[in-house]
């Protein structure tokens, strides 16, 4: 069965049963090349493939060049992209982030003309919102926009912009005013004369993280997504969106590593593994029902930093667990263990620190204040 012969109107369980079954039928196995570059050229052919068997358009609408069909059928898709290990799940799950950006708040001829290149794996792209003096704090952004003309000029700086040295656009957060009214996005080419990309390179070994300089970058007006001071709604509307399909990819990745684990230990700490497998189940419990919710048309918010701590609480102990149970695997050891594990050590700080997430827990979901 194709791609095409599935209803996007389908049981979840013919859909998934029908995705094995091509998934089986052809071969996207990676190929030797596991670094940084190889991931990004994995992640385009996957991509490639998926959109032109037609899985990668089910659960996006037709205004895009979508299939339509539930979202939870893109959540399927990355499941199983997942649980094959065909490609790095943080990267895969970036367009669950960008492109329902783009059909929400981007002119709709832009949408049309835009997205289907990031599905079709025909671009990557980045979103700039972190910068060195505003991360967790992302209000206080100082990257500025002015107008002129037709277009806006845009000086600034990024930080921690993943895979900006590989995107061919940018969803851009600037400073066009003060407060929270004064934040303004636009989606910027990021060959365009004053951006300059230097990546970073961080301690597990891969420069997936760049910094990005905007020099007087023009920015045509019909590039901007919304309207002048929708852009702290582009962003809230976003990490939701962060939350809620591509943490459930994240998860199954994250239990193939416990199976992996679990093959590779004949240690006796079962208590310890026992642990590392209640926390990701407790993990994956929350993103169902995070998903279940956006299935229902649910507005996600401030609740999401639920999902935020749990998943990032157990990626870590998986991996402090892995540490435990193979000893010399990470200090000694050939990857993945040793990138893994270091890559993990940043969990409670990417996408919002653990102790951001927990004050937002406090204030806007218990209700508990300021103090």
């Amino acid at each position: 069965m194709t791609a095409q012969q599935v209803s996007p109107a389908a049981p979840v369980a013919e859909f998934r049963a029908a995705l094995r079954t091509w998934l089986d039928e052809h071969d996207l196995t990676p190929g030797p090349d596991h670094s940084l570059d190889g991931q990004v050229a994995q992640l385009a052919r996957v991509r490639r493939a998926l959109h032109e068997a037609g899985w990668m358009r089910y659960g996006w609408p037709p205004e895009v060049g979508g299939l339509g069909g539930p979202a939870v059928l893109r959540a399927v898709l990355g499941e199983e992209v997942a649980a094959r290990d065909l490609a790095e799940p943080g990267i895969y799950s970036m367009v669950e982030v960008l492109a329902p950006t783009m059909i929400s708040y981007a002119p709709p001829g832009l949408a049309a003309e835009m997205v289907p290149r990031l599905l079709s794996g025909k671009e990557q792209w980045c979103q700039g919102f972190s910068e060195p003096g505003s991360g967790s704090d992302l209000a206080s952004l100082t990257t500025k926009a002015r107008p002129d003309g037709d277009r806006w000029i845009v000086t600034g700086q990024k930080v921690w912009t993943s895979l900006a040295q590989y995107a061919a656009r940018c969803v851009l957060l600037t400073r066009t005013g003060p407060g929270h009214d004064g934040i303004t996005a636009f989606f910027v080419d990021m060959d365009s004369p004053g951006v300059t990309v230097r990546p970073l390179r961080t301690m597990h070994g891969v420069d997936e993280f760049a910094e990005v300089y905007l020099d007087e970058v023009a920015v045509p007006a019909d590039r901007m997504l919304g309207r002048p001071g929708d852009g702290w709604r582009v962003a809230m509307d976003l990490l939701p969106h962060e939350r809620s399909t591509c943490f459930w990819h994240r998860i199954t990745y994250l239990f193939t590593r416990l199976d992996r684990l679990l093959a590779q230990t004949d240690s006796t700490d079962d208590a310890a593994l026992g642990a590392a497998y209640l926390a990701l189940h407790t993990a994956r419990c929350r993103s169902r029902e995070t998903q279940q919710r956006l299935a229902e048309g649910a507005r996600l918010g401030p609740e999401t930093s639920v999902d935020k701590v749990l998943l990032a609480t157990a990626e870590q102990r998986l991996f402090d667990t892995a540490r435990e149970s193979l000893p010399g695997a990470v200090e000694f050891g050939e990857e993945p263990w040793r990138t893994e594990y270091l890559y993990s050590r940043a969990a409670t700080i990417y996408g919002g620190t653990a102790e951001i997430q927990r004050n937002i827990i406090a204030r806007h979901v218990l209700g508990l204040g300021k103090e």
